[in-house]
């Protein structure tokens, strides 16, 4: 059964990524966001495939692997997808789930309209991609 708006911005309060966020900038992201749910082993995004979404993980886990090599395990709260939308270049890694997921997805230009209007969610996406990015050159 689909979220009703309210339950949709219960959840999305709960998420770091728009901890800062108004009640009005909630309800744009609540706006935005589709609900779906994966079972285990479902690849969610496949490196080198074009970005078309940006995912937040309201419940369970995923790995995050490029060129097969494990890079992180997220959890409830975390977020991915975001660098090939954002850069509009393929997705830069795979991510499976690693039990049943719940997520909220955000399209391509919702996410964009998002990330230019509310200041907040953008600094935050940017210094998430900075950091992910300064981990691969790490790597």
């Amino acid at each position: 059964m689909p979220l009703t708006r309210n339950a949709k911005l219960e959840l999305i309060k709960q998420v770091r990524l728009f901890a800062e966020c108004t009640n009005a900038e909630l309800s744009e992201v609540a706006l935005s966001t589709d609900e779906r749910e994966a079972p285990e082993g479902e690849r969610l995004t496949v490196e080198g495939e074009r970005g078309r979404e940006f995912f937040v993980l309201v419940e369970g886990t995923v790995a995050v692997r490029r060129g097969g090599r494990k890079l992180a395990d997220l959890g409830p709260g975390d977020w991915f997808g975001e660098i090939a939308i954002l850069t509009y270049k393929q997705r830069t890694a795979t991510v499976t789930a690693t039990s049943a997921v719940r997520l909220l997805v955000i399209s391509d230009r919702a996410f964009r309209r998002v990330v230019e209007t509310t200041p907040r969610i953008a600094l935050k996406v940017l210094r998430t991609v900075a950091e992910r990015l300064e981990h691969d050159a790490r790597s």
